[in-house]
């Protein structure tokens, strides 16, 4: 059975930097495209970052310049690197895998996703 497992969220104040990591087990091939995407109370799910086998990312325009995705394709981690951390990148986020990566950051493309890990970025 594929499980994701985010870890690596906090506390922190505006301006710090998070490092999430999501650990894929249960899968032998590695997905084609793994992503980052968040939900804050009351808002919809998002999507922050995406990462795809050819290492072509996408990124949310809130957040590019702010953020990294990358992964280790051996270890079958995903990360993303978080800095200049603003109050509004409050949130939950979650890593998910699936076979295609899209501009528009679709939820529907994605077929596995992590419980998440808790974000709170302070003023």
């Amino acid at each position: 059975q594929v499980q994701l497992v985010e870890s690596g969220g906090g506390s922190v104040e505006a301006g710090g930097s998070l490092r999430l990591s999501c650990a894929v087990s249960g899968q032998r091939r590695t997905f084609y495209c793994m992503g980052w995407f968040r939900q804050a109370p009351g808002k919809e799910r998002e999507g922050v970052a995406l990462l795809d086998l050819d290492d072509y990312s996408t990124y949310a325009d809130t957040v590019e310049g702010r953020f990294t995705i990358s992964s280790d394709h051996r270890k079958k981690t995903l990360y993303l690197e978080m800095s200049s951390l603003k109050p509004e990148d409050t949130a939950m986020y979650y890593c998910a895998a699936g076979p295609t990566c899209s501009a528009t950051m679709r939820l529907e493309d994605f077929i596995y996703w992590g419980r998440g890990t808790q974000v709170t970025v302070s003023s």
